[in-house]
């Protein structure tokens, strides 16, 4: 359903009876089974197509120093052609193992059906794969012997023996994957394999202290770390078919309540982990941004860049969201003549473009099958046209899915040159302005470590990929929440890049820290778009009129308002500025709809919770945590807001 302006709101105003919501409910439950079954019926036939159409080999390929890497070959059978390679390096395993277990769906299926030799291999120190493993291996552009190895020289290794063994190849390599194999495909970039002809490094990981996975501006994310490592960081002395499990000793099926009760950091180790996963300890041990979190950043090195580059993102990727945006930028800037850089982001959750068919996240719709869309029209185009030279590619540089409008839209760079970042302060009676209060104005509120705020409603145990835009009107109703938003919008606002949080704020502890301690704290800041409250209707039982759609959340550590290498804590009842970049967003918030933007300083459990004084966080005991009333400032000399991206249009 389209409004007079011929946008597609995300949820269609509806007029439902009792007897309709409940056909409504029947319809859905019939169409969810329908799905099913054409699911079950295509993974059948792509199987089927591939056990028919592919042979599979295993080999172990050697590196230049002796460590042999297991690999699977599909190659085509049709040999009358030769075929461009696609390889994905991963640390999760290229399973499943033997010459005749073949995978029901070895990658995009259009590509599947175009014919290439796909190829896949634990990397060294997994699975199958001899060697030591080493997380988000320090790149060393600096080689010198056959002993001085990293992620670009495995892959340059593996690229140089399948040109010679792969039966059947065309002498073009295309390197791709998804979080983690994200991160080898960006190493495949640095490898500078001439045959190395196209690379789509998709929701990489890339900084895991700035903006993925384990910190968000240094604050660190506990449950995914904790969930992660539990099982993916155990040791692994032989080579193996076999992943370690995880934690399981959950004892309740609430995650607020197992991670409070749990209390410190330093109680995971001690009462769980026990010492015996040493990349939980490394990251226990690296509390700020040192040289040894530097060597894991690979945007430095992304230069002199020569294979084209199609970055891969989602809009609300609970993982990589940063990731995604990080590498195109970094090659960017440091590649100015390049004009094979490109990004994609879609409407997705992490991965959510290679599964499904991306119509839908949590409680908002996209009106159209945007996964499907992506595999056909862009991922397929992209490597038939680097690697066989087929096609005109038609690609921009920027193709991003805009929100709230629900439609593709294209960019000649990102962010776009008609970006116009534009202040909205916070202003008295929860107001969102042009201009700050002119008469010195505060808010008010208590962050206590014992009742810290939810970063969802719902009771579960394991994060969910859907609190990227659920609904925060339960977090809007809390006294440690501030909540400012504009009044009805008559017009389309379109957000289109980075977006800014610059508050001023005071810490007072009211004498609870240690005599001689400095404060600390953090701070959340969410971009929100509410539905208007005429909306009738449910989405998944939640009632869609005022339903604040989350568009883009993000913590910061305030101890890093200056420097990440060297943390600065708060003088108690000083006005201090903490100002930080959240991930760019593609948003358009519609005619009749509000603009909010909340900020508190908890998200518990996806962060740890900050003691709230200015010690080392991985070393606090239950005893530090502390109790501090944060002001807000809002006036001429001390303006709090946001800074968004509105596009001219």
């Amino acid at each position: 359903m389209s409004n007079s302006m011929g946008e597609t709101p995300i949820f269609a105003p509806q007029h439902i009876t009792a007897q309709t919501n409940d056909m409504r409910i029947l319809t859905t439950l019939l169409l969810a089974l329908h799905g099913l079954l054409l699911l079950a019926q295509e993974t059948n036939d792509n199987a089927a197509f591939i056990r028919e159409n592919y042979t599979k080999r295993e080999v172990l390929i050697p590196m230049r120093d002796g460590v042999r890497l297991f690999t699977s070959i599909y190659t085509p059978k049709d040999l009358s052609k030769s075929y461009p390679i696609l390889l994905r390096r991963t640390p999760y395993s290229c399973a499943p193992y033997g010459v005749e277990a073949f995978s029901d769906r070895i990658q995009n299926m259009n590509l599947v059906r175009s014919g290439y030799i796909f190829v896949f291999q634990d990397v060294r120190g997994k699975y199958m794969s001899e060697g030591d493993f080493v997380d988000v291996r320090p790149h060393n552009p600096n080689k010198k012997t056959k002993n001085d190895v990293d992620e670009a020289s495995d892959t340059y290794d593996t690229v140089d023996w399948l040109l010679r063994h792969a039966t059947g190849n065309n002498g073009k390599v295309g390197v791709y994957g998804i979080s983690y194999p994200g991160f080898y495909a960006t190493m495949a970039i640095l490898a500078d394999h001439p045959a190395i002809k196209a690379v789509s490094p998709q929701a990489p990981v890339t900084d895991w202290f700035i903006g993925d996975d384990f910190h968000h501006n240094g604050a660190f994310m506990l449950m995914d770390a904790f969930g992660f490592y539990s099982g993916f960081g155990k040791p692994r002395p032989e080579p193996t078919t076999q992943g370690s499990p995880g934690f399981s000793d959950w004892k309740t099926p609430d995650n607020y309540d197992f991670y409070l009760r749990t209390g410190a950091l330093r109680n995971f180790n001690e009462k769980y982990l026990r010492g015996g996963i040493p990349f939980w300890n490394d990251l226990m041990a690296h509390p700020d941004m040192d040289a040894w979190w530097q060597a894991r950043n690979p945007r430095p090195h992304l230069k002199n860049v020569r294979p084209a580059v199609m970055t891969v993102g989602g809009l609300f990727d609970a993982e990589d969201c940063f990731g995604a945006w990080a590498v195109y930028k970094a090659i960017e800037n440091q590649n100015p003549q390049t004009t094979g850089n490109r990004i994609v982001m879609g409407p997705w959750s992490h991965g959510g473009w290679a599964r499904g068919t991306g119509e839908q996240l949590g409680n908002v719709r996209f009106g159209q099958a945007t996964s499907t869309f992506y595999e056909k029209e862009i991922e397929l185009p992209f490597f038939e046209y680097y690697l066989k030279g087929a096609g005109r590619l038609a690609l921009p540089e920027a193709y991003i899915f805009e929100t709230g409008s629900n439609r593709w839209i294209t960019h000649a760079s990102w962010p776009p040159n008609q970006l116009e970042p534009t202040p909205f302060f916070f202003q008295t009676n929860g107001g969102l302005g042009a201009t700050p209060d002119a008469q010195p104005g505060s808010d008010r509120y208590t962050s206590d470590p014992a009742k810290p705020v939810p970063y969802t409603e719902d009771v579960h145990l394991r994060r969910t990929r859907e609190y990227m835009t659920d609904d925060q009107r339960f977090a809007a109703r809390r006294p440690d929440v501030l909540v400012y938003e504009t009044p009805v919008l008559e017009r389309a606002l379109p957000l289109h890049g980075p977006v800014v949080a610059d508050l001023w704020v005071t810490l007072d502890d009211r004498g609870a820290a240690r005599p001689g301690r400095l404060l600390d704290a953090d701070f959340v800041v969410k971009l929100i778009d509410v539905f208007p409250d005429t909306l009738s209707g449910t989405e998944n039982g939640v009632p869609t009129g005022g339903y604040q759609m989350l568009v883009r959340g993000e913590i910061f550590r305030g101890r890093y308002r200056n420097s990440f290498e060297k943390p600065e804590g708060f003088q108690p009842g000083k006005p201090t500025r903490v100002r930080f970049e959240l991930p760019d967003v593609a948003h358009r918030f519609l005619p009749g709809h509000r603009l909010m933007i909340q900020v508190q300083s908890s998200w518990f459990p996806l962060a740890d919770r900050n003691p709230q004084q200015f010690i080392n966080i991985y070393d606090a005991t239950d005893a530090d945590f502390i109790p501090v009333e944060i002001t807000l400032h809002r006036s001429a000399e001390h303006p709090s807001g946001m800074v968004l991206p509105v596009l001219r249009e």
